[in-house]
């Protein structure tokens, strides 16, 4: 399956899906002008994958910030991981956020209460973003 790599904007985030590798990332920021679009390939991408999953993945969330529009699609994106958890697959989301964002860390949480996926949550601070940029 082609890996799907999307490089991050100013109103976009990263999005790294390589099923060869199990890497599957979203990083960034989320503000897009039109969330339907921007995340519709994305969406699209992960339907194909549901077709022959790997047999365990993690997602890897770590957005500075996201509006309501994208807010939606990745509940989407959830609902599907959802699917393959309840299926055959052993998945995993690793929700990372910037220890000093209690909101962020709350949406993770309420992403984790809507779905029946197991959430890692991972904070980190200011510097240690700055070691890895």
């Amino acid at each position: 399956m082609k890996t799907l790599s999307l490089a991050a904007t100013q109103n976009t985030p990263s999005i790294h899906f390589d099923a060869a590798n199990n890497i599957f990332e979203i990083r960034g920021k989320s503000v897009p002008d039109d969330a339907e679009s921007f995340y519709a390939p994305i969406l699209d991408w992960f339907d194909e994958y549901m077709q022959q999953p790997n047999k365990e993945m993690t997602l890897i969330i770590n957005l500075e910030y996201f509006n309501i529009s994208s807010s939606k699609r990745i509940l989407f994106l959830m609902y599907k991981l959802n699917d393959l958890h309840a299926g055959t697959t052993d998945v995993r989301i690793k929700w990372m956020y910037n220890e000093n964002d209690e909101d962020m860390f709350e949406v993770g949480q309420d992403y984790a209460y809507m779905v029946k996926i197991p959430f890692d949550f991972i904070s980190y601070t200011a510097e240690q973003v700055s070691l890895v940029s």
